[in-house]
């Protein structure tokens, strides 16, 4: 039970439902996972449209492919299409709140190596800005989109549990690991 949902237990009759608990009412809640959502999300987003399209003054796939040869990753240009892909949806499906537990745990993983790669260069100025990403992507992932979101309107999604975050992410801390290893 949340802060924002007050609600008398299902047999107690005594005390008289909530205005804030009714479904069609949004709460705080709610409206803050939105704006976490869209701002995690769009960021994320654009940054992956950076790296495959080259928008927005980004260095599109073959010079991200060469920043990736770099940073010591077999098969350089397909890791940096799939580093790419996972910002890009990863990013829109959190703004959007669909597969928000999927969604949240690609671009979790994915930050995982951002900070690796940046990891020499220290906390500010260096992995301070993907660890901040990837921590509000997981969060995003365990606490589920609220109820302004696409996967509200989803009946099998509907019912978030943070048992599909904690296995998305578990899944995603896996690969991320692997790929980290697998980099020179």
């Amino acid at each position: 039970m949340s802060a924002y949902h007050r609600t008398p237990p299902p047999n107690d009759t005594s005390a008289p439902p909530s205005p804030r608990s009714s479904p069609h009412v949004l709460v705080a809640h709610d409206v803050g996972l939105l704006v976490i959502r869209l701002g995690v999300g769009l960021i994320v987003a654009a940054r992956g449209a950076q790296h495959l399209f080259g928008w927005w003054d980004g260095l599109g796939i073959d010079n991200t492919s060469r920043a990736f040869e770099k940073f010591g990753y077999p098969a350089p240009k397909f890791m940096a299409v799939v580093a790419g892909i996972l910002e890009t949806f990863g990013g829109l499906g959190l703004a959007v709140g669909l597969l928000t537990p999927l969604a949240g745990a690609a671009v979790a993983g994915t930050m995982a190596n951002a900070v690796d790669v940046v990891w020499p260069l220290g906390f500010f100025g260096g992995f301070e800005f993907p660890l901040l990403i990837g921590v509000g992507a997981a969060g995003l992932a365990l606490s589920g989109p609220g109820r302004i979101a696409v996967d509200a309107l989803i009946p099998g999604l509907r019912s978030h549990r943070v048992i599909y975050g904690v296995a998305m992410l578990l899944i995603a801390a896996v690969l991320a690991a692997i790929t980290i290893a697998i980099r020179d």
